[in-house]
C-alpha cells in the first residue's frame, strides 16, 4: 500500500480521537504532571482517551503494523508500517483554552515518514501531506447562501524567504530549550529576525507550510512531536531536519524552513 491508500485511514483517526477530546476543550478538565517534579509536562483524560481510541481503530483495521504514542509508548516499533500519535501535541495551550493544539497522526515505512496530519477539530483543521504535496482540508465560515458552511481542500505552498531580516520565527518557549548553548544560539537567530512569535507547539509547523511563518526552531523534541508533521512540510516545499542537517524524524534539535536560503542562514547561527 502506498501513503495515499491510507489517507481515508488517517481521517478517520482524525475522526475519533476529535470526538474524543473537543468534550473535553475549555472545561474545568484536571491534568497530571506526567514530569514527576521536573519540569511541569501535563497529561489530561483527553490524551489518554484519544490515543486508546486511535490505537483500538488501528488495531482492528491494520494488526500487523506497529504504534508508538506519547501516552502508551511502543508496540511493535520495528514492524514495516509504524503508526506515530500525539493526540494532543500543545496540552499545555489546551488546558489554557487557546487553540494551538493539534492531533498528529503520523506513518513511517520502513522507518521513513510518509504520510502525516495535524488535526485541530476545535478549529476543524486538518493539514496533511505526503513529502510530495500537502493540503488543508477545513470548514469555510458560513455564508448566507451556505449557513452551515462546507468543506474545502487547498495546496499548501511555503513562502519565499531570502533572509532572516525578512522572516517571520517561532518557538514554543525559549523556556523549553533547556541547554545554555543551545538557547544562546537560538537568541543569535531570534535576533536577526524580522518578527517572532512564541507558543505554537505543532500549529506553527502548519502556519510554516501555508505560508504565514519561516523558520520554526525546537529542541528536546521526540518522535511523537515531528513524525507526522514532516511530510506536511517537505511536501509543502520546506525543509526539516535536525540542527546539524540529519534526519528530523527522531527528534531532538529541530529547524524547520520554508526557504533554503533562510534555512542555510539560520542553521549557520545555530552551529556557531
Amino acid at each position: 500500500m502506498t501513503a495515499v491508500d491510507f489517507a481515508a485511514f488517517v481521517d478517520r483517526l482524525a475522526q475519533v480521537s476529535g470526538e474524543v477530546i473537543l468534550p473535553f476543550f475549555r472545561t474545568s478538565i484536571g491534568a497530571e504532571d506526567k514530569s514527576r517534579g521536573g519540569v511541569f509536562d501535563p497529561v489530561t483524560e483527553a490524551d489518554r482517551g484519544a490515543e486508546s481510541a486511535m490505537r483500538r481503530l488501528i488495531a482492528q483495521m491494520f494488526p500487523a503494523h506497529g504504534v508508538i504514542g506519547e501516552e502508551y509508548g511502543h508496540d511493535r516499533p520495528d514492524a514495516e508500517y509504524v503508526w506515530v500519535l500525539d493526540p494532543i501535541d500543545g496540552t499545555k495551550s489546551f488546558i489554557s483554552g487557546l487553540p494551538t493544539w493539534g492531533t498528529l497522526i503520523g506513518l513511517t515505512h520502513r522507518g521513513k515518514p510518509v504520510y502525516g496530519m495535524m488535526a485541530q477539530p476545535f478549529t476543524r483543521e486538518r493539514y496533511f501531506g505526503d513529502g510530495a504535496r500537502a493540503r488543508l482540508r477545513s470548514l469555510a465560515p458560513a455564508r448566507a447562501d451556505a449557513p452551515a458552511g462546507e468543506w474545502v481542500t487547498r495546496s499548501l505552498r511555503t513562502r519565499p524567504c531570502a533572509s532572516l531580516a525578512e522572516a517571520t520565527v517561532m518557538t514554543t518557549s525559549p523556556a523549553l530549550i533547556r541547554d545554555d548553548a543551545d538557547r544562546a544560539a537560538y537568541r543569535r537567530v531570534e535576533e536577526q529576525a524580522r518578527l517572532v512569535r512564541y507558543g505554537g507547539d505543532c500549529y506553527a509547523y502548519c502556519a510554516l507550510a501555508a505560508g504565514f511563518v519561516d523558520l520554526v526552531i525546537e529542541t528536546g523534541l521526540k518522535p511523537h512531536d515531528v513524525v507526522a508533521l514532516e511530510p506536511i512540510i517537505v511536501g509543502a516545499g520546506g525543509v526539516m531536519t535536525t540542527w546539524d542537517g540529519g534526519e528530523a524524524s527522531g527528534g531532538g534539535r529541530i529547524i524547520a524552513a520554508g526557504d533554503r536560503r533562510v534555512y542555510d542562514e539560520a542553521q549557520r547561527l545555530l552551529l556557531g
